[in-house]
């Protein structure tokens, strides 16, 4: 047995720049995910991805630290989508770097991602001078996480998804999605809210399906758009929206939010966020 920490799985470093450093983001076009998807230009949902970042940090002029969360709205009709283990490295960067006020940082951070993204994007800073008071909240709907399925398979597969009988107008929700970075191999684990008018979906065909993407290896934003286009073709939905509250991993959230008849995500934080 190795003495050596370096040695360790857990004890490889991972080095963090704590000066300001806009080049550390990283993207990915949206359209090579979605062509596998066979998405083109003419999507069928709109929508956003919403970032939660909860240790941003950095000097005031004085060289004091100051603290304070960051939510950040991209729209999924943005080019690229940032690659969110370079969002951790870039916000990291403001750590020891100085800055008049929470105004320049947030110019600052505004003005990168919309470089980065390709289209305008929505930015909130809160210092704890500002803290907000949000509950945690439960999602809407039916849990589906009790229902009786069979054997569980591990690879996506949509044949999975079932409906059938009276048009209805429902909404679902599930705390078992989880997926695998596809640059890290890291689990990503969250919720999914499922809310549409159609036929009946089968609960429990709709819990096989989100089990099966457990070994699922995919960014957590094709994941949603994945859904949303095997649900509306697989179950006949007329109406559909699907948002995702991943969980936190190195202080950030992802919650991607797609939809062909809303316009915004309903704010939430969940119980595991």
């Amino acid at each position: 047995m190795t003495n050596n920490k370096n040695d360790r799985r857990t004890g490889r470093t991972t080095l963090y720049s704590d000066q300001y450093d806009a080049g550390l983001i990283e993207t990915i076009a949206r359209a090579e995910g979605r062509e596998s998807l066979e998405l083109g230009p003419e999507l069928p949902f709109s929508g956003h991805d919403l970032w939660n970042a909860y240790e941003l940090s950095w000097l005031d002029d004085g060289g004091r630290p100051v603290v304070a969360t960051l939510s950040v709205s991209v729209p999924c009709e943005s080019p690229r989508l940032i690659e969110s283990k370079s969002m951790k490295l870039y916000l990291a960067s403001f750590a020891m770097s100085r800055f008049d006020s929470p105004r320049v940082v947030r110019s600052r951070i505004v003005r990168d991602l919309e470089q980065a993204a390709g289209l305008p994007v929505e930015v909130n800073l809160t210092t704890a001078a500002r803290k907000s008071t949000g509950r945690i909240r439960r999602l809407p709907g039916r849990c589906i996480d009790y229902e009786d399925i069979a054997q569980p398979v591990y690879e996506v597969d949509a044949s999975l998804l079932k409906s059938g009988g009276d048009t209805v107008t429902e909404t679902l929700h599930s705390h078992v999605l989880r997926s695998l970075c596809p640059v890290t191999g890291q689990p990503d684990t969250g919720s999914l809210l499922v809310t549409y008018d159609g036929p009946r979906i089968d609960e429990g065909a709709l819990l096989a399906y989100l089990i099966s993407y457990r070994q699922h290896a995919d960014f957590h934003e094709l994941c949603v758009e994945r859904i949303f286009r095997d649900i509306r073709e697989h179950c006949g939905a007329s109406s559909l929206t699907v948002y995702a509250r991943y969980n936190r991993r190195g202080g950030i959230d992802i919650n991607p939010f797609r939809s062909n008849f809303e316009d915004v995500a309903p704010p939430l934080r969940l119980w595991r966020q």
